[in-house]
């Protein structure tokens, strides 16, 4: 999307409505392209035009295409299981990061953190799910528990009684 309207309109108003769009700060631009934040400042102002190497490393982070991961948003320990794991779907490659969360507001930002870092997508909890819909602009699955891990559950709850 970004890409595209770069040639649409001036790449200094693409820049700024793609930041407000995503919510992201020049500073978090920064951090996540390594390029300075007085640079990225100069160019949103228009004091100065980007190099095509500039431009790339903006794009990148950007673009969700250019992400090639899938978010999961879950408490800690599920993740140490799914982290780093890769899927490979019509020759394309995505492997899975996890994103800690163990509150409603943790998810939230855990989703526009996955987002703003170039997430393909997210899977989250079925009951976070449509939240999180509204929050990001990248498909978002849920994770359905399988029947042995309630069984498991609830027999951990049994032997309690």
């Amino acid at each position: 999307m970004f890409e595209q309207r770069i040639f649409e309109t001036d790449f200094r108003i693409a820049f700024q409505e793609e930041l407000d769009r995503r919510g992201m700060s020049i500073r978090q631009l920064s951090e996540l392209t390594g390029i300075p934040a007085v640079t990225l400042y100069k160019i949103a102002s228009g004091e100065r035009d980007p190099r095509l190497s500039t431009v790339k490393k903006i794009v990148s982070v950007f673009s969700p295409n250019h992400g090639k991961f899938i978010a999961v948003i879950a408490a800690k320990f599920l993740l140490d299981e799914v982290e780093g794991t890769k899927i490979v779907s019509d020759g394309v490659e995505y492997r899975l990061k996890g994103y800690t969360a163990n509150s409603l507001e943790d998810c939230l930002v855990a989703a526009v953190h996955a987002r703003n870092e170039g997430a393909s997508g997210i899977i989250c909890a079925p009951i976070l799910s449509s939240l999180v819909e509204r929050v990001v602009d990248v498909p978002v699955a849920i994770m359905k528990p399988e029947m042995k891990t309630v069984t498991v559950a609830a027999n951990s709850i049994i032997q309690r009684l």
